[in-house]
């Protein structure tokens, strides 16, 4: 799956970023960012949401690396974009596995104003999972790691719990809702 709202200038109440994970197609992935922005659509109201995949290669080398240099730097980057291009859209930082690496590295990156700007930032099998996501406030921020998600333990073994996220699509929707609100 692809989405390229902000490349193509959309502006709506809601953006998100999203990074895919390790291996996955197209600049969105199968696993988790589809069901999670249909969940969001479905929380907010669909013509509400903009959403923006980040292209980046989502090789091994890249997560074992601690995420994509190129590709955390993109996303920092596209948070600068929209805080310019939509200032009253609420931003969502968001990313699975490698790609939650890519919203650790690119939070860190962000300006105090952008910091400010970012609504919420949500992360699945997040391999730093522990760590702050940049200046993000704690309270906007929510990490989902399955038991047994040898990714979330720092580990690079991929077994089955890693791969279930979609179940958490609503839980992570209802709370980008409430931090929008």
């Amino acid at each position: 799956m692809t989405q390229n709202d902000v490349n193509n200038g959309v502006c709506k109440p809601m953006t998100i970023l999203f990074a895919r994970g390790t291996t996955e197609q197209g600049n969105m992935g199968t696993l988790t960012g589809p069901p999670f922005v249909q969940a969001v659509g479905a929380a907010m109201g669909a013509d509400n949401v903009a959403v923006q995949g980040i292209d980046y290669p989502a090789d091994i080398p890249g997560f074992l690396a601690g995420g994509d240099v190129g590709g955390s730097k993109l996303m920092a980057q596209l948070v600068g974009k929209v805080m310019a291009a939509c200032p009253t859209t609420k931003l969502v930082m968001s990313g699975y596995s490698q790609g939650g690496q890519l919203v650790h590295n690119a939070a860190s990156m962000l300006t105090a104003d952008q910091t400010a700007f970012v609504s919420s930032a949500v992360i699945f099998g997040d391999p730093m999972n522990g760590k702050p996501v940049g200046n993000v406030a704690a309270a906007k921020t929510k990490v989902i790691c399955h038991t047994g998600d040898n990714i979330c333990q720092g580990g690079d073994l991929v077994l089955q719990p890693h791969l279930t996220y979609s179940m958490n699509a609503g839980e992570a929707a209802k709370f980008v809702a409430s931090a929008a609100a």
